[in-house]
C-alpha cells in the first residue's frame, strides 16, 4: 500500500526522520471507531496490521508510537539492536507494584539481578519440581464431579496458584498465600488505571479511590512478603540450602561476575524478584492452561490424540519428569494456545537513541509496540492462522518459519526467566488432569480475551468434566 487518502497517510519524511505510514490525525480523534478502545489496544493493532501492513505510527498524547507486526522487525528491536531500547512507559509504571524486579527492571540491574537468580531457574533445579506439579494437578482433579460444571478459569487459578505456593515458598495454599493472590487479583483489576494515569508516581499519596485501593493492596503485600523473607534470614545456611523453594534459592543467591563483588539481594530485590515471580508463575500459566482447555474442547480431534499420547506414556500411573520428554504432542497442544491465546500478549521498547528500521529512520523517544496476539495469528507466517493445529509445532515446521513469528515468551536477553519452567508445569498439568477427565465446553458466557498484564478469559468459562472410561 503506498496510497492513502482521508484518516490514512502513506509513508513520508519528516525532516531526518522516515515515518512509515499510519494515522494522520492523533488516537483521541478516532475515540469512536470500533478500533479504539483504550482499555484494550488489540483491536487497534489489528487495524493497523490489516490496513499498513507490518510496520505503522500513530501519535497518542503528544507521543511517537510505532507498531511493528514483522518477526525481522521484532528481532531487530530484542536482539538485533537491543542496546538502543530500554523498557517502555507501560512497563515502567508497573514498577510502583513490581520495583526493580526481571521483568521491569534496565540495564545494568537487570544483568546483575538476572545473574543472580538464574542458579534459582536451572534446568536441573526446576526438575525437581515435577512432583509438585503432578500433585498439584492430581488434588485439583480429584475435587471435580462426573457432569458438575464449574469454571475451568478460576480451577486452573487454583492449580496455578497451588504449584506457585508449593515451588516459591515451600508450602501449602495458607492464608498468607491466598492474600497475596487476593491482593494480586485487585491490582490486575486496577491495572488500565494505573497505567492510563497520568503522573501517578508522583500522585500515590492522593486520596483518590483507585489510587487508594492499590496503595492498601500493595502495603499488604509488601508486609506478607517481608514477613516471609525475614523466615529464610532467619534460617542458617546449611537449613536454607536443605529446602528446595525458589525463595531460599534467591536468599542463597550470590552475584558470581568475577568481579569481586559477591553480594547477594537486599530485602527489597528479594521483595522485587519475588512478587515478579509469584505474578509471572500464577497468573500465565494459569491463563494459558484456561485457553488450552477451551482450545481442546472446540478440536476433538486434537483432544484424541492428546489423550492418546498420555494413555500410551502414562498409563494409570503419576508422571514424572522423565515422562515430561515424552509427552511431545501435549507440548504442541501446549504451545498452540498459547500462538492462539499468549498470555503475554503484548511488548514494548522505547528507544534511547535513533534507531533504523528497514526503510525508517525514528528518533530517541519513539515507542515501539508489537503483541504476540496479532503477529502470531498474521496470515504472512500461518497457514490458516485461526486454525488450532498442534502439529505446527513440529520441529521440521518449527524450522521453517522466522524465529520472532512466534515468541509467548519473548526473546533475546530479556528472554523470560522462568521459561523451561512453565512448559514443565503446563504439559504435566495437562497430562495429569487428561488421564481421568475430558472436559466439554458449556457457552454460557462469551469467550472475549481481556488485554491485562496478561490475556485473561474476561468471564468465566464453564465446563462440564466428563470421566474417561478407557
Amino acid at each position: 500500500m503506498t496510497d492513502y487518502t482521508g484518516d490514512y497517510i502513506g509513508a513520508r519524511t519528516e525532516g531526518e526522520w522516515r515515518m512509515p505510514p499510519g494515522l494522520r490525525r492523533p488516537l483521541f480523534y478516532y475515540s469512536r471507531r470500533p478500533w479504539v478502545s483504550f482499555g484494550n489496544p488489540i483491536p487497534l493493532f489489528e487495524h493497523l496490521h490489516e490496513t499498513f501492513g507490518p510496520i505503522a505510527h500513530y501519535r497518542f498524547l503528544g507521543n511517537l508510537i510505532v507498531f511493528v507486526n514483522d518477526p525481522a522487525f521484532v528481532q531487530e528491536i530484542l536482539v538485533n539492536q537491543v542496546g538502543s531500547f530500554r523498557k517502555e512507559r507501560t512497563l515502567q509504571r508497573m514498577k510502583i507494584l513490581l520495583g526493580e524486579g526481571l521483568i521491569t527492571s534496565d540495564d545494568p540491574i537487570h544483568i546483575r539481578q538476572r545473574r543472580i537468580a538464574a542458579p534459582a531457574f536451572h534446568r536441573q533445579r526446576i526438575g525437581n519440581y515435577a512432583s509438585e506439579i503432578v500433585e498439584s494437578a492430581q488434588s485439583t482433579r480429584d475435587r471435580w464431579s462426573d457432569g458438575v460444571e464449574f469454571d475451568a478459569s478460576a480451577a486452573m487459578m487454583d492449580l496455578s496458584l497451588r504449584i506457585v505456593a508449593r515451588t516459591l515458598f515451600d508450602t501449602e495454599v495458607t492464608p498468607e498465600v491466598l492474600s497475596v493472590a487476593d491482593e494480586v487479583n485487585t491490582i490486575m483489576g486496577l491495572y488500565n488505571f494505573l497505567v492510563a494515569f497520568p503522573k501517578l508516581e508522583s500522585v500515590l499519596h492522593w486520596p483518590i479511590p483507585g489510587v487508594v485501593k492499590f496503595r492498601k493492596s500493595r502495603a499488604k503485600l509488601d508486609a506478607i512478603v517481608a514477613k516471609m523473607i525475614a523466615s529464610r534470614r532467619a534460617l542458617s545456611r546449611e537449613n536454607l540450602e536443605s529446602r528446595n523453594d525458589l525463595l531460599s534459592m534467591l536468599v542463597l543467591s550470590k552475584d558470581e561476575a568475577g568481579d569481586g563483588d559477591t553480594a547477594g539481594m537486599t530485602d527489597e530485590q528479594l521483595r522485587d524478584e519475588t512478587l515478579t515471580i509469584f505474578l509471572a508463575g500464577y497468573e500465565t500459566v494459569a491463563n494459558a492452561l484456561a485457553w488450552t482447555w477451551y482450545l481442546l474442547s472446540q478440536n476433538p480431534d486434537a483432544t484424541q490424540k492428546m489423550e492418546d499420547e498420555v494413555d500410551a506414556v502414562l498409563g494409570d500411573r503419576a508422571a514424572t519428569l522423565d515422562d515430561y520428554p515424552q509427552l511431545r504432542y501435549t507440548e504442541m497442544v501446549f504451545a498452540e494456545a498459547m500462538r492462539l491465546y499468549p498470555p503475554a500478549w503484548a511488548m514494548g521498547r522505547l528507544s534511547t537513541e535513533a534507531v533504523t528500521l528497514g526503510d525508517y529512520h525514528f528518533p530517541p523517544r519513539t515507542h515501539f509496540f508489537f503483541s504476540q496476539y496479532v503477529l502470531q495469528r498474521s496470515p504472512e507466517w500461518w497457514d490458516e492462522p485461526l486454525a488450532f493445529r498442534p502439529e505446527r509445532h513440529e520441529l521440521e515446521n518449527k524450522t521453517t518459519r522466522p524465529r520472532f513469528a512466534y515468541f509467548p515468551f519473548g526473546g533475546g536477553r530479556r528472554q523470560c526467566i522462568g521459561e523451561s519452567f512453565a512448559w514443565m508445569e503446563g504439559v504435566l498439568s495437562l497430562a495429569t488432569i487428561a488421564q481421568r477427565w475430558r472436559l466439554h465446553f458449556i457457552e454460557r458466557f462469551p469467550v472475549v480475551p481481556q488485554a491485562k498484564i496478561t490475556l485473561r478469559p474476561k468471564f468465566p468459562m464453564m465446563m462440564r468434566p466428563e470421566l474417561r472410561v478407557r
